[in-house]
């Protein structure tokens, strides 16, 4: 730098200088910002309508999820192909963080018999957000008046069972329940979601429903539905006096699991940002008063490693039930 005699820098020099320091300060702090996740709207992608339990779940996480993240998430709905569509979107985006989807074992169903772009190992479990049992419901009207009087006779005869798309995760709830519990083959009839199942089995056009209590809560209420038996461990605190397949001594455990996942390339830090964000929403009182409300408990939220590892426990669980049916090879 040109200095005068005094070995200081000419006026005309120093602000030169001085401009070109400021200069790279700002360029260096631009760098720093665009390196840090998330610096831009987060794109939540879900297959359900409005409404639905996976829409209101994600949102439900969403409202603390953008001040633990500090940054705006959106809901993008892309719904069909029993989550493809919102698969192959999702496919379709950069893999850097800013894409993640909710999903269930509709999803991963959907994987498991070819019917999306991606593959199992595509996925990257951030964080459980639900495990709702399934539970086999009957209407008022119905002569199963305990699930002992419904085992026996389904020891006779096929039962007429009601539950979402045929290779669904109802119908594996169905065919391994049955299975297991040494029942005659079931008659089943799918349906496009909860709402038409509670409708067809109050109106007697199934004998026995697959349902999460969220989807029927009111009309057990009514007293126009009567819980018969929750696939799962453990009791649930809204129905104390239903008891548990396991109980019963039938290994059949199911759950309308929901969580968050993107894709297999998202950076480290991105990753790391996503599941201490959306964990920490999901911990937040509004999320477990959430919880709380549809039977649920706090063990519902788990982060990226148990997650991961009951996504893969699900897809081997489902494609091994899609073989006995026949649906896969």
């Amino acid at each position: 730098m040109k200095r005068n005699e005094f070995g200081t820098c000419t006026r005309r020099v120093c602000l030169l200088g001085a401009a070109m320091a400021l200069v790279l300060g700002v360029g260096a702090g631009t760098v720093q910002a665009a390196d840090k996740f998330p610096s831009k709207t987060i794109d939540v992608v879900t297959h359900a309508g409005a409404g639905g339990g996976t829409d209101v779940t994600t949102r439900m996480m969403l409202m603390r999820a953008r001040r633990a993240l500090k940054t705006d998430m959106v809901v993008v709905s892309k719904k069909g192909g029993a989550g493809a569509v919102a698969m192959n979107y999702a496919n379709k985006q950069p893999r850097d963080g800013y894409t993640i989807m909710t999903i269930t074992p509709t999803h991963l169903l959907t994987i498991a018999q070819g019917k999306s772009v991606l593959k199992l190992d595509d996925l990257v479990g951030i964080a459980r957000a639900t495990d709702d049992p399934q539970i086999l419901m009957v209407s008022a009207k119905s002569p199963f008046k305990t699930i002992d009087d419904m085992l026996a006779e389904g020891k006779k005869r096929p039962i007429k069972f009601g539950g979402t798309q045929v290779g669904g995760i109802d119908h594996i709830t169905v065919y391994t329940f049955v299975k297991k519990a040494g029942l005659k083959l079931p008659v089943y009839v799918p349906y496009k979601g909860g709402g038409a199942i509670v409708t067809n089995l109050i109106g007697g056009d199934i004998e026995v429903g697959v349902l999460n209590l969220s989807e029927a809560e009111s009309q057990i209420n009514a007293g126009e539905i009567r819980a018969l038996m929750v696939l799962a461990a453990k009791r649930m605190k809204p129905l104390p006096d239903v008891p548990t397949s396991i109980e019963k001594g039938i290994q059949a455990t199911f759950s309308t699991v929901r969580g968050f996942v993107t894709l297999k390339g998202a950076p480290p830090e991105a990753l790391t940002a996503l599941e201490k964000g959306i964990v920490k929403a999901m911990n937040h009182k509004y999320y477990q008063g959430y919880l709380e409300s549809s039977g649920l408990g706090p063990d519902s939220v788990v982060g990226s490693k148990d997650w991961n590892a009951q996504i893969q426990q699900l897809y081997t669980d489902g494609i091994t039930t899609l073989k006995d049916l026949g649906m896969v090879k």
